[in-house]
């Protein structure tokens, strides 16, 4: 078995969120959140995940149900509280999809559009002083920056000046 990803007292803010959002307290809940956390930091596919972490399946179809049920968007809105708003800083990635990601029939919008490279997706993330990530949005690899970038920004937590001060720039 892997050691632990998250430390102790990393671990306690998660799971009482999660518990918040109707996740049961399973006594797998830590090792699959951190399951989770490793193939979305890693970027591997589902099946590629060591072995150690258990049954892939049972991973993806924890993650898939949670997504479905829009609780890790909730989650990171939970977690990203309280920003570091000296700086923002903005970005948008282009990321390809694969060949057969689009195309079948569903009711949700899919966020991928065709450009130059194919079928792409762009994700525009902005992150606080401390590069932690406080909000992003997923479109098409099409829509171009200076459309997205201010829905984004109108989005972002507004600045109290009293802490921060003005500046003369």
């Amino acid at each position: 078995m892997p050691r632990q990803l998250f430390a102790d007292d990393h671990w306690n803010k998660p799971k009482s969120a999660l518990l918040n959002l109707g996740v049961y307290d399973k006594p797998t809940l830590r090792q699959t959140v951190e399951d989770i956390y490793y193939r979305m930091r890693v970027g591997c596919p589902w099946r590629d995940l060591p072995a150690a972490f258990g049954k892939w399946n049972a991973i993806y179809k924890r993650f898939n149900a949670w997504s479905l049920q829009e609780k890790l968007i909730k989650l990171f809105r939970v977690l990203a509280v309280e920003p570091d708003l000296e700086w923002t800083f903005l970005d948008g990635s282009i990321v390809k999809a694969h060949q057969h990601s689009s195309g079948a029939a569903h009711e949700q919008e899919t966020a991928i559009g065709k450009s130059v490279a194919g079928n792409t997706t762009k994700i525009y993330m902005a992150v606080d002083a401390v590069g932690l990530p406080i909000r992003f949005s997923v479109t098409g690899g099409e829509v171009h920056d200076c459309k997205e970038a201010p829905k984004l920004v109108a989005k972002l937590p507004l600045i109290d000046y009293k802490v921060y001060g003005r500046r003369n720039m």
